[in-house]
């Protein structure tokens, strides 16, 4: 379904596309989201177009995603493994060079996926995303994070350190940290963000959530597009679920094509981008006004708190 004019269709994302056959399920003025297996989707684009590829695969624990039953996320451990290479494979090829993969994983499939990595892209980042909540695993310690890979093409085209607002406390509103003589940087100008990433919660509420499935908070997607996206650039999700990665892109202005197989995740993708504009205006090395998350700290604050 075509959502705007012909002549408004979003120019990186269809020179970014080959001739396949697969129609999108919806045509906006900034990206393209399809209906279709992950596979086929990623098929469709072409060689070195995209400038951030954004991989948050289903975690083969048997959940059940829209009409599909559980059984399609609970493949045998060689099938499961075959679609990650398969799609590590895929997001190899479309990255341009200097682009940015993002893989957000469990840590004990996240160690594989950087196996398949080794030599073939350059490792930037394994991020650890705390758990807000953890439970017994017999014979190991508990599990508190999960990962987020960075990996890049080569030398980064794009790579910015944002800033985020140093943790204060629920009580009194007062740092929970003695900064010493840094105190007064980190009051006007915050922290910067290292690998550890203890002060978002990985999933959102479901009081707040675009669909019943889980859904990926919108500080972390924002984080990475501020770290290795720009304006006018090109996001690829395969497995964009409630469309969170798509509102961060739009937010700086990068175009986008997405892919969800449920229909209902598509729509509800759309519905979520409607009132959503852009709140920074970028060009190529310009990171003006991305240093930070793109939030206030009451903002960051209130989203942890979900």
């Amino acid at each position: 379904m075509r959502d705007v004019e012909v002549d408004e269709l979003p120019r990186r994302a269809l020179e970014a596309l080959r001739n396949k056959g697969v129609m999108p399920h919806r045509e906006l003025r900034d990206g393209l989201i399809f209906s279709v297996d992950a596979r086929d989707f990623m098929s469709t684009v072409r060689d070195g177009s995209a400038d951030v590829v954004f991989l948050d695969p289903p975690f083969n624990l048997g959940k059940r995603y829209g009409s599909s039953p559980r059984s399609g996320d609970q493949l045998e451990e060689e099938e499961y493994l075959e679609l990650l290479s398969s799609m590590v494979e895929e997001s190899v090829r479309v990255l341009r060079p200097g682009g940015a993969l993002y893989v957000y994983h469990l840590p004990a499939w996240a160690i594989r996926i950087g196996g398949m990595l080794e030599g073939v892209l350059d490792f930037c980042h394994w991020i650890a995303v705390s758990m807000k909540g953890s439970y017994p695993y017999g014979g190991r310690l508990y599990p508190a994070h999960y990962a987020l890979l960075h990996y890049s093409k080569g030398v980064p085209r794009v790579f910015r350190r944002p800033k985020i607002p140093p943790a204060t406390c629920r009580h009194c509103g007062g740092l929970v940290k003695d900064y010493g003589g840094y105190l007064e940087y980190v009051s006007s100008e915050g922290l910067n963000l290292s690998d550890v990433w203890d002060d978002l919660s990985p999933v959102r509420h479901r009081r707040n959530k675009s669909r019943p499935g889980n859904e990926l908070p919108l500080p972390l997607l924002r984080r990475v597009v501020r770290i290795s996206g720009d304006r006018g650039g090109l996001l690829v999700d395969p497995f964009a679920g409630a469309g969170t990665s798509l509102v961060a892109a739009r937010e700086i202005g990068m175009e986008f094509i997405a892919c969800d197989r449920e229909e209902e995740c598509c729509d509800a993708m759309v519905e979520r981008l409607k009132g959503v504009g852009p709140v920074e205006r970028v060009g190529p090395g310009d990171s003006a006004g991305l240093e930070n998350d793109g939030m206030g700290a009451s903002e960051e604050r209130e989203e942890v708190a979900k």
